[in-house]
């Protein structure tokens, strides 16, 4: 008998603000992070009122992830102290590595419009945190995007899809967390099996629509997060006309310290990185 994925939990995310007062809903991120392994946090922004997003993220620093911006409309640029200059638009993804330390600025190029996207941190392990900063900015093109046989549009953004029928390498691959982050786009009726690699932490964020995940009665709405088991099979049906990001990724099983923009291992570190920080020396 095949075993199924269960749904171990389902939440809505909370509305808040951050950068210069962008408003956005914080899907999941802060106390009790630990179960979401190796992601740290999911941001969902959208919004057609310019005095929402106009202000932006002006510079600030970041140390012992990444971060990963994917945009569905609106266009906003990257600075760092790198040198790094990034247009994110609708399509792209900006994948940031801050390691030991990126002090970055995300500022919108519009001043009117809509702007709407997501920004996901993924954790890296303890080995990599001081390690060097990086930064990829992936435009629309890089994105694989493709049509499964029963119709739905995979939107390939990192790791490897397969459902058995289709695969495709994703724009970006990531050792030890070993990410997966897709994004379908199913009419509805459309089903989709994505393989997802035993132990792996999986993660459903439905953005718009409906969906049915099998072995399980209550469905999926809009706006609503699922965080499943870590091992068995996973098909999901849309109920409707539906767009749903799968994040899935090999926990790291490490001690989670996070103060603001920073997330090591320990205090101890936490403490290094604020002096460093004071002292103009996060990104030495």
């Amino acid at each position: 008998m095949t075993q199924l994925r269960k749904v171990l939990s389902i939440q809505a995310g909370q509305p808040t603000s951050d950068g210069a007062g962008v408003k956005l809903t914080r899907v999941f991120g802060g106390p009790g992070v630990e179960v979401f392994d190796p992601f740290l946090m999911l941001d969902e922004f959208g919004s057609d009122k310019p005095d929402d997003y106009i202000a932006g993220f002006p510079p600030h620093p970041h140390r012992g992830f990444e971060t990963v911006t994917y945009m569905l409309e609106g266009r906003m640029r990257h600075e760092d102290h790198m040198g790094n200059v990034g247009l994110l638009q609708g399509g792209g993804v900006q994948w940031m590595t801050a390691a030991r330390g990126v002090i970055h600025s995300e500022m919108p190029e519009q001043e009117e419009g809509v702007m709407r996207g997501f920004q996901l941190w993924l954790n890296l392990p303890g080995k990599s945190k001081m390690g060097d900063a990086g930064y990829d900015d992936i435009q629309p093109e890089r994105i694989p995007r493709i049509t499964t046989q029963n119709g739905v549009e995979v939107v390939v953004i990192a790791g490897q899809f397969d459902d058995g029928q289709t695969q495709q390498a994703g724009a970006v691959q990531r050792p030890d967390t070993e990410p997966q982050y897709f994004d379908f786009h199913m009419p509805a009726g459309a089903s989709i099996s994505p393989k997802v690699p035993e132990g792996h932490r999986v993660l459903l964020y439905v953005y718009e629509g409906e969906v049915e995940i099998a072995g399980q009665t209550q469905k999926l709405g809009k706006s609503r997060l699922a965080r499943l088991s870590e091992n068995g099979e996973l098909q999901l049906t849309a109920s409707v006309d539906s767009k749903v990001l799968l994040i899935a990724g090999k926990p790291l099983g490490e001690p989670i310290v996070q103060y603001g923009p920073f997330v090591m291992n320990s205090r101890e570190e936490i403490e290094q990185a604020l002096r460093d920080f004071r002292d103009d020396k996060l990104t030495a």
